[in-house]
């Protein structure tokens, strides 16, 4: 489903959630559920076909956790979906939840434990996993043989493969590049994860590891100069031949892999994912990091329809209802698709292993086990502004190797100018 069009449709259902609920009770059979996962809109949907006796409404907040609380005069909430609503103030804004596991009926093995124990703050559960991504490296079927290993690679066996694929013509420029960290800084900053950045919440604001930071850059220089040559001429390149989506740069063979997540990766039709195979980002260790934005859910404490809330929790967090909602969005047949659940793998266990690969036929024997997956550390929730406006331009200028990074922006500058602007 089209993006723009899911936060249009949680938009107006926005709108309609205030009309209709200004004529309600405090006592009224209403959950409304703020979030910024347009495809609860449509989950909304089904739900309310399957209750007769209570309805869930979904008001669109850009931000969720930034949006507590709630205006006043506003309808309070009763769910909260987002990403980075782990926050210093989640006991503030959110109901414990551990009494759906020792009294009420979910049972906690269904769960990814590392995703359960993110929600977890001074030994209660005050958060629900949803979903969550992967970093991935695409290339066309047709180059497969050229990749080392049927289902991951490392950051080194991208390194290689990419230098085995650059080719130049008769003039010695290049007609081929395999792949050049200057055409993605998406990509730069996933790997500084890997080469140890440490990008972490402190207090009101954040922390990173030095030599982290300084390790990335220079492996990236030390790539574009040993591979490519010049973070020049891999623009030059880039600019005549890698114009359009990422999806299509090695459609072109001009190029090796490209750089995507999970969600972008499945979300692409299946007329256009044919053509295409990838490769899970991995740690020198063998560990799959796990993209920042985690999808969690909470109970906003000052809800006043806790009782309904749970029951939307129970249906919501079953395999079958889950499977429902993959299901339902195949049927809606438009152009593009939400990927898994809101936007993502599922938090649960049986429906990755079980559901997604009956739907996501690449995936079968290519999911990564419980045992591999790497999380991150708790991130702000205004974390994907600060990696934007700080540390994609950190990494983009000291990356290219015309510039002599002494003569950079300081990174302090740069948080400087970030927060004279965030608010």
């Amino acid at each position: 489903m089209n993006l723009r069009v899911l936060k249009k449709t949680g938009l107006v259902l926005a709108l309609a959630v205030v009309v209709f609920l200004s004529g309600c009770s405090e006592k009224d059979s209403t959950i409304v559920i703020w979030t910024n996962r347009p495809e609860f809109a449509s989950y909304a949907e089904l739900f309310n076909s399957t209750h007769q006796d209570m309805k869930a409404v979904v008001v669109y907040k850009e931000n969720p956790a930034a949006s507590l609380p709630p205006a006043k005069n506003e309808k309070l909430p009763d769910l909260i979906v987002g990403p980075w609503l782990k926050t210093p103030s989640a006991k503030k804004y959110y109901s414990p939840l551990n009494k759906i596991f020792s009294e009420e009926g979910l049972d906690k093995s269904i769960f990814y434990p590392q995703l359960l124990e993110y929600g977890v703050v001074d030994e209660k559960q005050y958060l629900l996993p949803v979903s969550y991504n992967l970093p991935a490296m695409v290339c066309l079927k047709s180059n497969e043989d050229l990749l080392p290993d049927q289902h991951v690679l490392t950051l080194d066996a991208i390194k290689e493969c990419a230098a085995e694929f650059n080719s130049t013509d008769k003039y010695g420029d290049y007609s081929t590049i395999g792949f050049a960290p200057s055409w993605d800084y998406d990509f730069v900053y996933e790997a500084s994860k890997i080469l140890g950045a440490g990008y972490e919440q402190e207090d009101d604001g954040f922390k990173w590891n030095d030599y982290g930071l300084n390790a990335t850059v220079e492996y990236m220089r030390n790539w574009t100069e040993e591979v490519n040559q010049s973070t020049t001429l891999e623009q030059n390149f880039m600019f005549n031949y890698l114009y359009m989506p990422k999806y299509r740069w090695v459609s072109t063979e001009k190029c090796l892999l490209a750089f995507m997540t999970s969600d972008e990766l499945f979300s692409l039709s299946n007329e256009l994912s044919q053509s295409f195979t990838f490769r899970w980002l991995i740690t020198d260790a063998e560990k799959f990091p796990v993209e920042d934005a985690i999808v969690t859910m909470g109970m906003y404490k000052k809800s006043k329809n806790k009782k309904l809330a749970r029951e939307f929790l129970y249906w919501f967090y079953s395999t079958e209802t889950q499977q429902a909602l993959i299901e339902r969005n195949e049927k809606m047949n438009l152009d593009s698709k939400a990927f898994g659940i809101a936007g993502g793998f599922s938090s649960l266990k049986e429906v990755n292993i079980s559901v997604f690969p009956s739907h996501y036929r690449v995936l079968l024997e290519n999911l990564p086990t419980e045992e591999n997956m790497e999380f991150g550390s708790l991130l702000p929730n205004r974390w994907a502004n600060i990696r934007n406006q700080v540390f994609i331009p950190y990494y983009s200028e000291r990356c290219d190797t015309t510039v002599n990074p002494d003569e950079c922006t300081p990174l302090e500058d740069l948080i400087a100018n970030y927060n004279r602007t965030a608010w």
